[in-house]
């Protein structure tokens, strides 16, 4: 399944400055029966966001009014917990196409750059400026730069580079997953068969 191509992407944010956030909280287990990618975003953080009786949790960060965009800023640890790949759908089908934090599980990491959602790291006190420029003002952009691994905070023009992996930022900047790459190289795989003896 092909993804939107990331390059750049300015977004207000929504942060959520919470450490060793499991993948338990992303997303409950009771919502892990489907096996499509798609409804999950419905569930994220489903205990946080809701109360017993469905109504929204006013406190919580997603129902706030004032906070919105494509990225999710989280605190350190984010991520941790069991392997499941639906924390990362959730993530994605909600609508954010990026994950900040000062710490990634690495398999919630893995599972994000499966999909088309980015995970940057940045260090402690980069994230500490993200989440007080915020807090100032709510409306604050941060800019993701793939091409040039860098995250800046728009109002301060603060910058910090971020690691990725290499094979992963090319198939993120194509809008692929593993199959699209696949398919995309199929002639110089069918080449190298019938030009490699048995």
């Amino acid at each position: 399944m092909a993804y939107d191509k990331f390059t750049i992407l300015k977004s207000s944010v929504v942060p959520l400055p919470i450490e060793n956030v499991d993948t338990d909280q992303i997303i409950p287990a009771r919502f892990l029966k489907a096996t499509e990618r798609k409804g999950f975003g419905d569930n994220l953080f489903r205990d946080w966001r809701y109360n017993q009786d469905n109504s929204p949790k006013a406190d919580f960060v997603l129902n706030d009014p004032k906070y919105s965009g494509k990225i999710l800023v989280g605190g350190k640890n984010f991520g941790s917990g069991s392997s499941r790949e639906h924390a990362a759908w959730a993530v994605y089908d909600y609508g954010f196409r990026c994950v900040v934090s000062s710490f990634f599980a690495d398999i919630f990491k893995n599972n994000c750059l499966n999909i088309g959602v980015l995970p940057v790291q940045v260090s402690e006190s980069f994230l500490a400026a993200i989440f007080d420029a915020v807090e100032a003002d709510p409306s604050t952009e941060l800019i993701v730069d793939l091409h040039n691994q860098t995250i800046t905070i728009g109002a301060t023009s603060s910058s910090e580079s971020f690691d990725i992996n290499a094979y992963k930022k090319g198939n993120m900047t194509n809008g692929f997953d593993d199959i699209d790459y696949l398919l995309n190289i199929q002639d110089t795989i069918r080449d190298f068969a019938a030009n490699t003896p048995l």
